[in-house]
């Protein structure tokens, strides 16, 4: 969600701002906390949330014991947005797929990159089936397992407006892990063949063989220069900084640089459903 990543950010710029303006080092601050120097950088940089005794800690050791309440109710509206993502989830999984597909009908330019799994935009049914079941098992809460999919499926057709233009890159990992049953996975490689065939958009896949010049650490989404999307675990991420999505456009950039298309990439999907093919027999 955008506004948890952006309390988050900005809870850790309030700190830093407290930091800096007792002239203390982040070395000297963790020193005097006791915490690794590491602690300091990633509160800071929004990639880790601090608890209400850390920002308490903090706060008096700056000499800016005033300014815990304020942080301490920043503290309180992150927790509460990551609640609400989780509400979201257990709202049913046709609820999520309606907000996907309100995001993408306002997206000129969409680009994905994919480590292990297939992208919703290219799953069969049945693969999209498994895996909004998994979210369901996770998470509990409504069970519209056939919305869900059929929210997907609609989500699809998008893909075919000749005025939009999608690029989407693969490790080869995600056509060969199985997080689905073995005749699942088959009938998806044929889907993405046929897809990879497509004039409004574009299959890259990355063979396991390639150097990769990044490490693109996770999958994402960008839609267009606005939105750059993560998931974790227990969250999504809705990054809107201009400087943020330049970089997941860096990396994107750079993966789909040493990706395989057209033939090529069919070449690779083939061998993989070969080889798939060979173990059910």
């Amino acid at each position: 969600m955008s506004d948890v990543h952006q309390v988050r950010t900005a809870l850790g710029r309030r700190l830093r701002g407290l930091r800096t303006s007792a002239s203390l080092s982040g070395k000297s601050l963790a020193e005097s906390l006791g915490w690794p120097s590491s602690k300091i950088s990633k509160i800071e940089h929004g990639k880790q949330t601090p608890t209400a005794e850390d920002i308490t800690a903090w706060a008096r050791t700056c000499g800016a014991e005033a300014s815990a309440s304020e942080l301490l109710s920043l503290l309180g509206n992150l927790e509460t947005l990551y609640a609400e993502w989780q509400r979201i989830l257990r709202a049913g999984t046709g609820k999520r797929q309606q907000t996907y597909q309100e995001i993408e009908a306002s997206t000129r330019t969409l680009r994905v990159f994919e480590s292990l799994l297939i992208p919703g935009l290219l799953q069969t049914p049945d693969y999209a089936r498994v895996r909004l079941a998994e979210n369901i098992e996770l998470w509990g809460g409504v069970n519209d397992l056939d919305e869900g999919v059929r929210q997907r499926m609609r989500r699809q057709e998008i893909l075919y407006d000749s005025s939009r233009r999608f690029y989407f890159v693969l490790s080869e990992a995600a056509l060969r892990t199985l997080l689905c049953p073995p005749q699942v996975m088959a009938g998806q490689l044929e889907r993405l063949i046929a897809l990879s065939l497509s004039q409004t958009l574009k299959v890259g896949i990355i063979p396991f063989s390639t150097v990769l010049p990044i490490s693109p650490k996770h999958g994402f989404w960008i839609y267009d220069d606005r939105l750059a999307t993560a998931e974790t675990v227990t969250a999504e991420l809705h990054l809107t900084q201009p400087d943020e999505i330049e970089h997941y456009r860096r990396v994107f950039d750079a993966v789909s640089g040493v990706a395989h298309y057209g033939s090529d990439a069919r070449q690779i999907i083939t061998k993989a459903l070969s080889d798939l093919a060979a173990t059910l027999n």
